[in-house]
């Protein structure tokens, strides 16, 4: 398998940490965002959207979208399941990782950061904006899991919702939040960075990192 992705990108740590749970190996793409190599017709021809990740599974069929990708993963390689079976805790999980994935990460991404400066915003307004997403999704999330089982998000082992709370984390200390008001995610994330599946998938471990 092939994933295109770039180091810093949330969406791509997600699937990184993913292929690691499943202990899947995958030949890995670096397309620099910031430099607009995402914007290739080489790449967009494979992910009209221009957005990483890109999948190119070893049938070479193209997955995009990193919960989908996810979701891909879990269905054809089940173990570990990165979803719970029972239909109501699974729902629960994919709400918590929509709630980021979705909600959360679109408005603070680095596209809709590069409008805000293409419309005159200062920096410090910026990153303000930036740093208030990342504290509206992770407060809804706090209480999402307050009283949820640890020490992962939903109990005793890693589901998507940790793929997606660890990266988006990892966000909002870029932007300068206080993350004292949310113990229950702190917790979560502290278990799931424990696990070398978790830590191998980090941005600063990739070959890409800068």
């Amino acid at each position: 398998m092939r994933l295109h992705g770039y180091f810093r990108s949330s969406a791509s740590y997600r699937v990184r940490i993913a292929l690691n749970l499943k202990g899947l190996g995958a030949e890995h793409l670096p397309h620099h965002l910031r430099k607009g190599e995402q914007c290739a017709p080489s790449y967009l021809a494979i992910n009209p959207q221009g957005l990483v990740p890109t999948l190119e599974n070893d049938a070479g069929a193209i997955l995009t979208q990193s919960l989908a990708i996810i979701e891909w993963l879990d269905e054809t390689h089940p173990e570990p399941p990165l979803l719970p079976k029972d239909p109501l805790r699974r729902a629960k999980v994919r709400a918590f990782a929509m709630a980021l994935a979705c909600d959360t990460h679109p408005v603070q991404n680095l596209k809709v950061l590069a409008r805000l400066r293409q419309l005159g915003l200062p920096e410090e307004q910026v990153t303000g904006w930036a740093a208030w997403a990342n504290r509206e999704g992770l407060s809804a999330c706090e209480t999402l899991i307050a009283e949820e089982p640890g020490p992962f998000g939903f109990g005793a082992e890693p589901t998507m919702a940790d793929l997606c709370l660890v990266p988006q984390l990892a966000n909002a200390r870029r932007f300068g939040v206080d993350l004292a008001a949310f113990p229950r995610l702190l917790k979560a994330e502290a278990a799931a960075k424990a696990l070398k599946a978790f830590a191998d998938a980090a941005p600063e471990r990739q070959p890409d990192a800068e």
